[in-house]
Order: C-alpha cells, then structure tokens, then sequence
C-alpha cells in the first residue's frame, strides 16, 4: 500500500482532499479519465492524488462510519462516492478529522476500488431500495429492474460476484462477497417492507432506522402468530357478518385491509411495554366499525342496535346523532398488564380534518398530566385513506405542527390505509409524488411500506413505528399497501373505473386465508382450527346482534373526566345570569404583575412606554382599553388556577400591535411572559405564535378545548375573514359537535371585525355566516363594544356550568379609539356581561330624553361609535342609539323590554356591512317580535345600511367615506 498519506501531517492531509466536493465531481472524474488511459496527460499532483486514491477510499468511508454520516448516493461511478456529498462536513473539528483519517490504514488484500463500489452499491440500496420492494399485494405493477441497484452498473460484472470485498460492518459484514452481500441487501430492502429514510438529515435517526432495517429481525413465536391470526378471524368475521345481516348497507368495511387492526393492536401492544398510557386515535370512515368494535373494544351489541336504526344517546339525552361511521367512543382496556386508556375522537366527513383535533387533544392529556417534556405518555394515532394523505393540505399542516412550541405532542405515529385508488381516481390523477406518503419527508419522517398481506411485516412494522415514536418524539408514518374489496361504499360499482384492479383483487384470496395457509405450512395449526374458531366468532355475533334488540344505551362519557360537575346548559335562558367580576384589589394586581419587567430588562422604548401607561390606567382605575381588559380577564383566570391559552398568526404581540403578552430583550433576545408572572401559583398563561394556518391551528385549539374544559382556549385569526381557511372546523365541529356527538367545548374565536376602509379583504369577519349557523343553543356570537363587556365574555367561558364556543366579533380601530374604554369598577363584584347597553356609555344614564325619541337605531358593534359621533356632531336629541353586545342567543326579552320604553317610535337597524352580509337577516324577525310585545301588534324595523353587494367591501377609501356617510344621512334624517 502507498503510506505516503498516512504519514503526512493531519492538516495536510485534510488540505489535500478538501477540494473533494460535489460542485467538483465531473471536472475530477473527468480527470480521473484521462489518468487512466495516460498518466502523464494530467499534472503531477493528481497523478499523486489519483495513485493514492485507491488506498484512501476506504480510510475515507471508515471515518464517515464511526461518525454515523452516510456515504453519499453515487451519481457519477466509484470517484464520485468519494466526491459527490460533504461527508467531511460534521462538527467534528477539521483537524480531528484528518487525525482520524491518517490513522487508518487498508488491508492489502482486498482492492479498495471494489470496497468504494461496493459500498455505493449499499447506499443505493437504502436509498431506492423501497422502489422495488415486494409491497403490493396485488401486483398490479411489477416491480422493474432498477439499475441503481445492478451491480453491473457499479463496475462489477458476473465474475466479480464471488470476489471478497471490505464493506466495514455493512449488513454485519466485515468482508462479503459481491453476491452475499446483493442477496443480504435485497432481503432487508427489497422484500415485503420498503423503508424510506434517507432523506433524514439528524445522522443519529436515520442510523436508527438503518440499523433496524439492516438488523436481524426476529421471528414472531407461535402464540404471536396465533394471536395474529385469531384477529385476522375476527376482523374478517366481523366484516362478512355485515355483509351478510345489513345486506345492502353503508359500511365502509375494511375489507382487503384487515392487516389494519393488526398494525393497530401492534402499536398499543408495543406502546404499553414503552410507557403509553393513553392513545387518541383519529381516522376516516373505512374500518372504522372495526375499530370501534375489534380495538376500542365498543360492544358490538351497541354496533349493531346503530346499524337498525337505534340511538347512541341514553334517552334522556337529545341530540341530532350522525351515521355510524362518523361516532367515536372511548375505553380502558388492560394491555400487557398496564391499564390503556382508548379514545376515537368522533369525527365528519371531511376525512383528514380530524388530524389536528386529535393532535389538540393529546396535547390538553399531556399538559394534565405534567408530561409537558418528552410527551410520551399519550400518543396521537392517525390512520388515513391513500388519496386523503397525499391531497389535502391538512395533512401538510398538521405534520407541520409537530416541532412548533406550543403544539409539539412528542410526535405521531400515522397509518396510511394505501387501497391504491381514491374514491374512483387513479393514483396518476390523485397525486404528483410516487407514494401518497411523500409529504412526510417535510419533516423528515421516516415511511414505512409494508405490504398488507404479510400480517407479520405488518405487525414487525407496526412495533417499529412506536418504538421510533418514543425514542426520538417525533412523527413516522406506515404506508399499509393493500386494496378495497369493494368500490368507495359497499354499494359502489368499481370496475366501472378500475376493471383491470378488479378483474385482479376478485381472484386474490384473503388476507386470512393466505395467513391460515402459511401457518399451516409451518405446522402451527391446521385449516380446520381456523374453520372452528371462524365459527366461534361467527356465533359470538349472533348472541350480540341477538342481544341489541333490547339494547339501551346508559350512560354518557361526556361528562366523565375532565367533564365531571358540568352540564348541558341551556345559554337561550335569559334569565341565567353569572357574575363574572373580580375584587378590584386583586386586578389591580394583576394589573402591577403585567406591567413590571425584570431587573435589566432591555424592552423596546414604545413596550415601556406602553407598560406604563397600562400600568396607570389599572392604578387610577380610569380609561381601561381592550387590550388591558383582555390581559386582565386572562391573568385573573391563572391567579384563580384556571390556565388560559391563545394561539393564533402574531398573537403574541398582536396583529394591530395592542397585546404585546410576550416581549423581547431588545439586546439578547430574551423572551418575557408577563402573564406568566401574577402570582406564585397562579396556573399557565401562555400565548403562542401559530404557524400560517388558519385550519389547522384552530381545529389544534378545538381538540385542546375537548380535553380540558376548565382552560380558557383562544384563537384568533390575524383578521376576521382569514376564519374562511377554517370553515369546515366551524361547520362540522364548532356549531353541531354537541348536536351531533355530545361534545362540548368552551373555545372562544377572536375574528377582527370593523368597516375601517381596509378594502374586501380585512373589513368583514362574515359575521352572517356564523349567525346562519346558529340554532339549539349551539354556541354564542357576539359583537360587543365594551373593553369590560369582552373582560366579562371572556371570565364567563369558565363560569357558566357548562361549555358553548364563543365566536367573537373584536375590534381593530376601536383597540385604540378614545371613546372604547371602560372604567375598572365595570371589572369589578357583582359585574357581569351585559348583552343590550342602553345609549349611555358611561351608565351615568340615558345621553337623550326616553319620551322625546322618534326613532331607535339598534345596532351590534363598531358602528355605534360612528352613530355616536355624528348625533353630537348634529346635535340630534331625537335618536335613540341601542347597542345589541350578544347577538346570539338572541335577547329577544331583554330587547322587548328596552323597546317597550319608546312607545311609538320608529324602529330602525343599522349596520355597517351590505343589507345581505351582517346581522341583518338574522336579527329582522327576532327584532319585529320584541317590539311587538309592548305594542299588542308588531313594527317591522326598517333597515339602514350598506346596499347588498357581492364584496364585502370597497377597496377605495373615498367610496368607504362617502358610503359611511350615506348611512349617517339616512340614519338621522327627519
């Protein structure tokens, strides 16, 4: 061997290969030709370079192994293992390398130009041996000879495959030869699970998995095997069971994915041993019956009473339901001798909606139970169809939660159930990527392709996945490749777009039967036993459907937990009242505590400056603003032990620069919290910045509250109108959640609301599409106008003893407005929301004689301020200017009451926003009826306003102030 490197100093060494980098490769390989066919047509140092090259490839892999960096992929034959990839650039120090490096030495008897081919030829495997994988059940698409992983194209030809090479540990061996060492990555790579990992960039993770994936893997004994196959009966059983007692009814079966509920009984199984206590699970409609029944363990009784048209409610329950599919429930069940708590988050047809809800929720049971670090011990488990994964952005988003503060649950463990079609769409129309799984890589997950017919690599697989979830906390997703046995439902046709797939899935045996065989083969048990025990469970059915006829549900889960002591409330009765004010002693400090900074704190003067001047309105008790009232709500909430948590796009300083609940060192950058600081024992008080989405962080913040509904659980989206992003969360869940399932939720919505000549896109928070949405109760909107209305909004969430989403109308010009204040005595005992405020804004009594009016303007929001400012600038002492601060539930006796004061005066409404957007629509009939009830006949209100228009808004300032304007001559004229 030439020594001549070895014996060179370390930095020197270091210096002579520095240039080996990918910008380089074809330039070096091209001289690389060149010395091959003539030494001496390239200068002297490569010729030195190029005679010592044998004798360092390996010296080279070697320190790259005991680093854990991967040799790089091969794009330009054996020079470019060396050259393509920065495998020097570690933090290991320059010259600690090179030590490393000098050290080393080849030994002469094997050729260290195979060695370097040989390990290309390695890292081809883990890099694209998923590609030919054995993965598919069905086989629709043989897998191709795949170049990358030929050894002919590494310079190895067929008599070179018995030749020993050094490939240093790769598949455990130090030396092996061509073939043996072909034959041992095809076996780890190649067979019935496909591993997708290096895209990894952290060395330790992606070492992990390569050593899994290239490891010994250890046979199932036969009681596991048993166990595989009796679920596999029941799975199987169960599905065929349906089938033959609803014919004809939706199911969604799982049929073709049986594997499903093995992979799902290896993830708790394996999850219990590693210190999971508690798994939430999340999941579309197919399988979910099975879930329910086979892994949740809901009695199947209970099922089947569903499937002939019972309720899932006890009687004295009322609620609209949902179809089968879409209910949830929840368990404990003794698992390898530890009690796991299971719990299917109920969920609607929008499939991967559910994500970030589950993910929501698990971090709520984390937080309750102080596991606030690795978050181990309650696990996300989200199982998906193929096309949802790979098409909707949800997906996307929710994974893009997983590292961010204030929304990390210590990673999810996702299952995609891959029936290789969509509804009826191809995967060519369905997706641009190879696998529905692409968009994982994201955030570096590893993906798992395992083949759904091999109910071993799936439960192998399965196990896996946990075992990197509680390692490394982070998310990794199974892709269970399988099929539908019948179309998207049970009556679906599907041939009629897939003839070929169908033609192939109605002559391949099933999953069972396939697993019946091989375990007889291997002399485990015969078909006949997995005749008897098919029969067994077949008969276990019949008691249970026997059963259901007299099934009643009995009991509600919803107010168990966490939900102890509270109630279905009724928020329409208005006579409820609560009293929401807090000893005025104790805000002011609550007051000191948010305005103080630490000792050598560099705040931004403006912060001081605003500090300050919060500070003197609590003391003085005078000229409180929106801002200093949300503070004080928030921080008296932690003081009295409820935690508190907003979340939402630059919630922590605010969107209009009014909250500032997080402040920076303007010189180490340091973070300060000062609602994290009123008092000793005082519980969490945390606002978070959200990533760039408005869906889901707020279907996050929807699940947390479903947990934990003594924490008052805020989002606020950066304007009104970007709530349009998350429509569905407020469709499917907000407004009809407790109609539907009977869950409830306390999460309040903060949507930034006013006509400030902001143009179309940042003026409305469509406040007409919440009050269309509003019936039964379902939650409360309001569009107050108060700082002490909304203190006492917010402390009412936790008060009442019950929960209803709040969708909240604030301001934006208002936070700064001189005349929206508020005195800290409306903060104080025996204070509490008001839902009608009569025109005095003080309380010091009516700004116009009651007996002099001609006309009432009832209005919600920042229009009364304009209202206001226009009487006194006309001098107008004839109009009368009623505030609606809750628009639903609608006061519709409080408002008969304030109208019964005015006799026979005009009733008008008046908004800002055009007649067909607003609250118009919604609060006409409400409105007549009120003041009717005085009368004996009822006055139907005239409207002023904006004209009906297709845009919410202009985007032209001077139209906005001619329109604003327009609505004042109308609103006063004689």
């Amino acid at each position: 061997m030439n020594s001549a490197f070895t014996r060179q100093p370390a930095n020197e060494a270091f210096r002579q290969t520095s240039f080996l980098d990918s910008t380089n490769a074809y330039y070096v390989e091209e001289l690389q030709t060149r010395f091959a066919k003539d030494p001496s047509s390239v200068g002297p140092e490569w010729r030195d370079f190029f005679n010592q090259l044998g004798d360092n490839v390996r010296d080279v892999e070697k320190v790259a192994s005991r680093k854990g960096v991967d040799w790089p992929v091969p794009l330009h034959g054996d020079l470019a293992a060396v050259l393509d990839g920065n495998w020097h650039q570690t933090d290991v120090p320059a010259k600690a390398e090179a030590e490393a490096i000098a050290e080393l030495t080849v030994s002469p008897e094997f050729a260290p130009r195979d060695t370097a081919r040989a390990l290309a030829l390695t890292r081809s495997y883990r890099t694209r041996g998923h590609l030919s994988a054995d993965v598919d059940p069905l086989k629709l698409n043989p897998r191709a000879r795949d170049s990358e992983l030929d050894p002919s194209s590494y310079g190895f030809d067929e008599a070179d495959l018995d030749r020993q090479v050094f490939v240093d540990g790769v598949m455990g061996f130090e030396a092996a030869s061509v073939r043996q060492l072909v034959s041992a990555l095809r076996s780890a790579y190649c067979e019935k699970v496909g591993f997708e990992y290096m895209h990894i960039a952290d060395p330790a993770r992606r070492g992990w998995v390569q050593r899994y994936a290239e490891g010994r893997r250890s046979e199932p004994d036969k009681a596991k095997k048993r166990t595989i196959l009796q679920t596999l009966v029941e799975v199987t059983g169960f599905e065929r069971f349906l089938g033959k007692k609803f014919v004809g009814t939706t199911r969604f079966g799982i049929d073709g994915a049986e594997t499903t509920i093995v992979a799902l009984e290896e993830i708790i199984e394996r999850g219990a041993e590693l210190g999971v206590t508690e798994v939430v699970l999340g999941m579309a409609h197919r399988g979910r019956l099975n879930v329910l029944g086979q892994v949740i363990r809901k009695p199947h009784q209970a099922i089947f009473s569903e499937f002939k048209g019972g309720s899932s409610f006890p009687d004295d329950v009322e609620g609209s339901g949902d179809v089968k599919y879409h209910l949830g429930t929840s368990s404990d069940r003794v698992v390898q001798g530890r009690k796991m708590h299971l719990s299917l988050v109920a969920n609607p047809s929008h499939l991967e909606v559910i994500d970030p809800v589950v993910l929501g929720k698990v971090r709520a049971k984390q937080e309750q139970r102080g596991d606030a670090v690795e978050r181990s011990g309650v696990m996300p488990l989200l199982i998906h169809g193929d096309a949802a994964f790979a098409g909707q952005g949800i997906v996307a988003e929710s994974l893009g939660l997983s590292g961010l503060k204030g929304f990390r649950t210590g990673g999810s463990v996702h299952l995609i159930i891959n029936n290789q079609v969509g509804f009826t769409t191809d995967p060519s129309y369905a997706r641009s990527s190879p696998y529905p799984s692409d968009v994982a890589k994201a955030v570096d997950a590893p993906i798992f392709h395992v083949n759904g017919d091999d109910p071993e690599a799936v439960a192998w697989v399965a196990r896996l996945a946990v075992e990197y979830r509680q390692t490394f906390h982070l998310p990794v997703v199974i892709d269970l490749m399988c099929f539908r046995l019948y179309g998207h439902n049970e009556g679906d046709e599907p041939s009629f777009t897939q003839p070929a797939m169908y033609r192939e899935i109605r002559s391949h045996r099933s999953t069972l039967s396939l697993y019946a065989q091989r375990l007889a083969a291997e002399g485990i048990l015969a078909e006949a036993d997995v005749d008897a025990a098919s029969a067994a469970w077949s008969a276990h059915l019949e008691t249970e459907l026997e059963t259901s006829k007299s099934y009643r549900p009995n009991k509600g889960d919803w107010l168990d937990g966490r939900w102890a002591g509270l109630e279905r409330g009724d928020p329409e009765r208005e006579d409820f009242s609560e009293s929401t004010g807090v000893d005025l002693a104790a805000l002011r400090e609550v007051g000191r505590a948010i305005t103080a900074l630490p000792d050598r704190f560099a705040a931004h003067p403006t912060i001081i400056r605003f500090l300050d001047a919060r500070g003197k309105a609590v003391e003085s008790g005078r000229d409180l603003d929106w801002a200093t009232a949300e503070a004080l709500a928030m921080g008296s909430l932690a003081r009295e032990g409820h935690p508190v948590r907003l979340s939402g796009q630059d919630s922590e300083r605010g969107t209009f620069s009014q909250r500032h609940s997080v402040i920076i060192d303007q010189e180490t950058g340091e973070r300060y919290l000062p609602l994290s600081h009123v008092s000793a024992d005082q519980a969490p008080c945390e606002t978070f910045n959200s990533m760039l989405s408005e869906v889901a962080v707020l279907g996050f913040e929807y699940g947390y509250s479903l947990a934990e509904p003594h924490c008052l659980v805020m989002w606020e989206a950066q304007f009104g109108d970007f709530a349009n992003g998350a429509q569905v969360i407020f469709d499917q869940f907000l407004s009809s959640a407790e109609r539907k399932w009977l869950r409830m939720s306390g999460l309040v919505c903060l949507l930034p609301h006013g006509y400030d000549g902001q143009g179309p896109e940042h003026s409305s928070a469509r406040l007409e599409r919440y009050l269309q949405s509003s019936a039964e109760g379902n939650w409360q909107v309001a569009n107050c106008t108060t700082p002490a209305n909304y203190f006492h909004l917010l402390r009412r969430q936790i008060a009442r003893p019950f929960r209803k989403p709040l969708i909240l109308m604030t301001p934006k010009s208002l936070l700064r407005h001189k005349r929206c204040r508020s005195d800290l005595s409306d903060f104080g005992p025996g204070s509490s929301f008001r839902r009608i405020l009569r025109d005095d804004a003080e309380g010091n009594g009516d700004l116009v004689e009651v007996s002099s009016v001609r006309r009432v303007l009832v209005c919600s929001g920042k229009i009364y301020f304009d209202l206001e400012a226009e009487r006194r600038k006309r001098a107008v002492s004839d109009v009368y200017i009623l505030r609606l601060e809750q628009l639903y539930p609608f006061p519709a006796k409080a408002l008969a009451l304030e109208l019964n004061r005015f006799g026979d005066a005009e009733i008008w409404w008046c908004q800002e926003e055009p007649k067909n957007m607003g609250a118009w629509s919604f609060v006409e009939p409400y409105v007549e009826w009120s003041s009717g009830q005085g009368r004996g006949v009822a006055l139907r209100p005239s409207y002023v306003g904006r004209p009906a228009s297709a845009s919410t808004a202009t985007g032209q300032m001077s139209r906005h102030a001619a329109e604003l304007q327009a609505i004042m001559d109308e609103a006063f004229a004689v």
